[in-house]
């Protein structure tokens, strides 16, 4: 792309970040033995720099900003595709097909989704309601999901609520009758990837008086959800569960998420024979400033080895063409996305990914009441105004057309028109050494 075929906006933009990135020196600079000043080794400078850039154009960069993987050295940071000679590739005359089902049973409510991600759950309480009000008019826009994390349902997501997954966690917090009837998709959270056997845990200083009132609780005292569910220690009790909100609401599809122990085949497995549509695996690498390092880093298995283990035991069990498995714990980019469904998900849950389109630096201090300075991950009611939320859902979805590019462009260059037909594909993928990834 030269620069007539650049908008205006697009060479400011990438002069900018170019200034940016000469600042900050970047992870060639950290090899060297110098501290980043923004991101780190999962989320670098450039990752993120990328993303900002992703959502204030729609396109992905062309000023040389590394989009596709971090600087971790090892999970998707590790794996490449084994793309096509180019006379293989698909003609852009070609339509590629990203839509995927969240329900592949024979029975219960059809729904299906134009991309294969939706939003994850961040409940009312460790981020501001701007952000969520944003988050569900973007999945509005785009036909797909959020979820309302755990804190409850504010009543200015009723405007959006058929593009909105209630999330009922071990903490229960805000679980009403009629948020269940609201909801198409309905998520029992029993584990999260960057915490798992820990439960939740959200700081006096974020629970303000708004809060407090949504979720049942006092103001400025500390909330703790538990591990695991005190009523359910078996998928018989987790049976229970599921019937619990079908009698509530028929229509409910229902989704299990759930971190990555070493038996996450059988807990996957149980999932279905219990009812559930989805089975959502929350691997160890996402979370954010608010999950304590020494779980994210030494207790959960990473996603990209929970995948395989989970999509080989469906398969074996019969029922894979009955489960729809989604992925998070970790994925940042498109190309994340199509390596987790190449190593068996369906689709991809996004997280922390859609903080970053909204200015998110990875500064670590989520947990903190007055700690993000730009509104996101707070419940201040002075810094709340900084997310204006048409701007913010403008935002994700440019984001989210980057990501439908890309994922177009990596299916062509795989010779797939579709991308159910990347669904554990391992053969496709490629592991890089450790030198050749420096």
């Amino acid at each position: 792309m030269d620069n007539r075929s650049r908008t205006a906006e697009q060479l400011v933009i990438e002069k900018h970040t170019e200034r940016l990135r000469r600042g900050f020196h970047l992870w060639p600079g950290l090899k060297q033995g110098r501290p980043p000043a923004l991101g780190d080794y999962r989320w670098t400078a450039d990752l993120i720099l990328s993303t900002w850039l992703q959502a204030e154009t729609g396109m992905p960069p062309t000023n040389g900003l590394e989009h596709r993987v971090g600087n971790s050295g090892g999970g998707f940071d590790r794996l490449d595709f084994k793309f096509f000679p180019q006379d293989r590739w698909l003609p852009d005359t070609v339509t590629i097909d990203l839509s995927i089902p969240l329900n592949r049973r024979p029975y219960d409510r059809r729904i299906e989704i134009p991309v294969p991600f939706y939003g994850a759950g961040m409940s009312f309480g460790s981020i501001s309601e701007p952000v969520m009000r944003a988050r569900a008019q973007a999945a509005q826009v785009w036909k797909t999901f959020t979820c309302t994390g755990e804190g409850g349902y504010p009543e200015s997501l009723l405007a959006y609520k058929d593009h909105v997954i209630t999330q009922i966690a071990t903490g229960m917090f805000g679980v009403r009758e009629e948020t269940i009837q609201y909801a198409p998709i309905v998520e029992f959270k029993y584990a999260q990837g960057a915490k798992p056997g820990l439960g939740g845990h959200l700081l006096g200083d974020k629970v303000t008086a708004t809060v407090a009132t949504m979720r049942e609780s006092l103001p400025w005292v500390s909330l703790f959800s538990p591990f695991p569910f005190h009523s359910v220690y078996s998928v018989e009790d987790h049976k229970k569960h599921v019937d619990w909100v079908k009698t509530i609401n028929p229509e409910a599809l229902v989704s299990v998420k759930v971190s990555t122990p070493t038996d996450i085949d059988m807990v996957a497995v149980g999932s279905y024979y219990d009812g559930a549509h989805i089975v959502h695996i929350d691997g160890s690498y996402g979370g954010t400033g608010a999950a304590p390092e020494i779980a994210k880093k030494t207790i959960a298995m990473p996603i990209e080895f929970a995948l395989p283990k989970v999509h080989r035991c469906l398969l074996q069990e019969g029922i894979r063409g009955e489960v729809v498995l989604m992925a998070s714990g970790g994925i940042r980019t498109a190309d994340d996305i199509a390596k987790a469904i190449a190593l068996g998900a369906d689709g991809a849950v996004l997280g922390t990914t859609e903080l970053v389109a909204l200015g998110c630096t990875r500064c670590g201090n989520c947990e903190r009441g007055r700690g993000c300075p730009f509104g996101l991950c707070t419940t201040d009611p002075e810094l709340s105004q900084l997310v204006e939320t048409d701007w913010a859902a403008e935002r994700l979805g440019k984001l989210y057309q980057s990501f439908q590019l890309q994922l177009s462009d990596i299916l062509r260059r795989l010779g797939l028109s579709s991308i159910r037909d990347l669904v554990g594909r391992t053969d496709l993928l490629l592991y890089r050494s450790q030198e050749e990834t420096r």
